[in-house]
Order: structure tokens, then sequence, then C-alpha cells
């Protein structure tokens, strides 16, 4: 059960796809799940870290989440900046493809975004 407690995230976007696509939930259900899904995806979600190391590679420790680096201090505040430097974009760029992983949730990451978006869309046009 605690496998399945660690990716809950994915149920959380399939929920939200499910439902966008069926029309079965409501677009306020809709949102809270995709929402819920992307800071998931931003904050929890296992990868490795991507930081640059002292020798110029990229961190392969475990992180929680897209945004966040690894138990390491240093780690940690290289990839908040990476977020917000418009010259570090690549590097964040290279981290967020670096393994099948991390494919994987970058996409799913978008993913939720996009949903969540067509949901405040629905909810502002209705």
């Amino acid at each position: 059960m605690s496998g399945v407690l660690r990716y809950w995230g994915f149920l959380a976007l399939g929920a939200a796809i499910i439902g966008w696509v069926t029309g079965t939930l409501t677009w306020v259900l809709i949102l809270i799940f995709a929402a819920a899904a992307f800071g998931y995806f931003l904050i929890q979600a296992p990868v490795w870290c991507g930081a640059m190391t002292r020798e110029g590679q990229m961190c392969r420790n475990n992180s929680a989440g897209l945004l966040l680096g690894c138990h390491l201090r240093e780690h940690k505040w290289q990839k908040i900046r990476m977020t917000f430097v418009p010259r570090k974009w690549r590097d964040l760029n290279r981290g967020l493809w670096a393994s099948p992983r991390e494919g994987v949730n970058t996409i799913s990451g978008l993913a939720s975004a996009v949903v969540a978006l067509a949901a405040v869309v629905a909810l502002l046009v209705h």
C-alpha cells in the first residue's frame, strides 16, 4: 500500500483526465485533482536531483519533486535558482529529461498544468 501512496499524484492526474474526458466530474473537482497532481510533481515526486556538481555533472542523488534538490542544502537552492534565472533554464531542462523517470514526471506535470488550465477556463466561461 505504501508504494501506491508514494505515487498518489499519478492517481490524481488520472482522475482529473478521466473526469475531463468523460464529463463525470465537475470542473471544480477536476481543478482540485489537477492542482494537487501539479503540486505533487513539483515538490514530491521521486526523481534524481539534477543539480550541477563541482565536476560539471548532474547530481544523481534521490530528490523529491522536479523543483527541489537532494539532501544537500546547496542543491536545493541551486534547483530553485535554476527555475527563476533565464540563463540556467538550459541546465534545468537537461535535468528534467535526465532519465525515463524524470521524463514521465515532467510530461505528467505538464499534463496536470494543462488540465488545471482547462478547468479554470471552463469555470470562467460557464
